[in-house]
């Protein structure tokens, strides 16, 4: 592997001189996991994924592992609060949508495909003690995540403490030489690599990759906090939505999200401390995104229908035509009803920001209720159009 995969988006490798050795001496295999709970792949799944492409290609084995089981406790990374906890008919459905989308990166005919139910489902309360028993309380509440939360008085469910050893218990499973994941897991990765050490096992390498910025601009991109692209969004939707990032992290969505080489994102830096308007330098760094996922053509398609829509202030020229009963709606059921939010709560963010017109009014009111006719054209954020049938 060229120097520049083991530093170009990464945050640290434990250990990179035995990692670079296991390269050379034999196939490796190397587990990635995402748990379901949200139906999206995002760009910051993909800062790791794009690199275990480069190990498939090389001739490792890539262990695509959906946590359909450990998303019932919801990891409780960088969260001050306890998750939700799905159900099964959730969780499946999500867990579905994955297949399509990681084979937009990876060779879904070399790539293992594993759900972790497969070996906890026959667990037995007793297994389940034998593997409690490796771990010390004292090691698990010291995880910062934790730590934090006590001292603020939020509560931690005992059903939490259990998702280091199940992640870790995953590699035991999967034979797992090296585990990727973002930064933000190294607690549960370092806990794979002491539980494989417990049980006379050679300790995996651990490959932690930097974390992309949401579209917020201030908290990591993640499907629980609304502020993410997805990798199977179309070209319109994903160059839009790289638009609309805060211009102190153009730099790093170029590092992290194109195959931009160094040496021209020095050129991109030089431009915007020259004074070159943002502007500019996004709309390549969205057209390089864009083309990344859905080829050149498309992406300058989603480059010219932005020229065109908020540049020049014109509509789209294909707004979707929707099939929506005539009648009154209230605001946050009707995006529902068009299927423009995933749920109620954002509905109302979004109507509360100013994000909804209806035939060009601005709507604030998440209690108005709003007549629907034929004809209607909503607008949803800046990119989403829709007009009733």
């Amino acid at each position: 592997m060229e120097e520049i995969f083991f530093s170009r988006g990464v945050k640290e490798i434990i250990s990179i001189d035995s990692l670079k050795k296991r390269l050379k001496e034999r196939p490796l295999r190397i587990k990635y996991g995402v748990d379901p709970t949200r139906p999206d792949i995002h760009l910051g799944h993909a800062v790791g994924l794009w690199k275990l492409k480069e190990l498939q290609d090389a001739g490792h084995t890539i262990i695509f592992l959906i946590g359909d089981y450990t998303t019932k406790i919801g990891d409780p990374s960088g969260r001050n609060v306890t998750r939700p906890i799905l159900s099964d008919e959730e969780i499946k459905a999500n867990a579905k949508t994955y297949f399509d989308q990681v084979g937009l990166i990876l060779d879904v005919e070399k790539t293992e495909i594993r759900f972790n139910s497969e070996w906890f489902h026959k667990m037995s309360f007793s297994d389940l003690l034998q593997l409690a028993g490796k771990f010390t309380v004292a090691q698990i509440i010291e995880r910062e995540d934790f730590d934090k939360r006590l001292k603020a008085g939020s509560d931690i469910g005992f059903h939490e403490l259990l998702y280091p050893l199940m992640q870790a218990y995953d590699s035991i499973a999967l034979k797992a030489d090296v585990e990727f994941g973002g930064s933000d897991q190294k607690f549960n990765l370092l806990a794979g690599r002491d539980l494989q050490r417990k049980m006379c096992e050679q300790p995996q390498e651990i490959f932690m990759v930097e974390l992309l910025v949401g579209l917020d601009g201030k908290t990591k991109m993640s499907k629980s906090s609304d502020n993410y692209i997805s990798i199977s969004e179309d070209a319109r939707s994903m160059y839009g939505k790289v638009m609309s990032i805060p211009d102190p992290i153009i730099i790093d969505y170029y590092r992290l999200c194109t195959e931009i080489s160094e040496v021209e994102i020095m050129k991109k830096q030089k431009q915007l401390e020259s004074g070159e308007n943002p502007k500019n330098v996004k709309m390549n760094l969205a057209f390089e995104i864009a083309k990344r996922y859905h080829g050149d053509k498309e992406a300058k398609k989603a480059e010219e229908e932005f020229i065109k829509v908020f540049s020049e202030k014109e509509l789209p020229s294909d707004i979707p035509q929707v099939s929506l009963e005539y009648g009154n709606y209230e605001l946050p059921l009707l995006l529902t009803n068009l299927q423009a939010v995933t749920s109620n709560s954002e509905a109302r963010r979004l109507i509360e920001q100013g994000g909804i017109k209806l035939d060009g009014l601005r709507l604030t009111d998440p209690k108005q209720v709003i007549s629907i006719r034929r004809g209607s054209l909503i607008q949803v954020g800046r990119r989403k159009f829709y007009r009733i049938k």
